[in-house]
């Protein structure tokens, strides 16, 4: 997961970004997260881009590194756009009954 952690996050507009003793808050238009980032992890943001450093090349720092990455940049999308699931059904005879779940608030 260390490639993926080597990619910046932009912060989306109307998105506000936190860092405090290791704990990152967003908030945006629809609510707050939080969340903890491990140790070995350091986070820096510079003009609206947010890059994740890791400490050594341990194993766990680089799985830690793209997971922290991962979780931030969903936690940018959920407070910004929401969540949505879309189903497409291809095939003849198929039936069902969809479902809408509102998004968080």
């Amino acid at each position: 997961m260390s490639r993926i952690g080597k990619n910046p996050v932009s912060i989306s507009q109307g998105v506000d970004v936190n860092i405090k003793d290791n704990v990152v808050t967003v908030k945006g238009k629809l609510g707050e997260l939080t969340q903890t980032i491990s140790e070995g992890i350091t986070i820096k943001i510079e003009d609206g881009i947010i890059t994740l450093d890791r400490t050594s090349e341990s194993k766990n720092h680089k799985a830690q590194h793209g997971l922290m990455r991962a979780l931030i940049a969903n936690m940018i999308e959920g407070v910004s756009k929401g969540w949505t699931k879309d189903l497409e059904l291809v095939g003849v005879g198929y039936s069902c009954l969809l479902y809408t779940s509102p998004s968080p608030r």
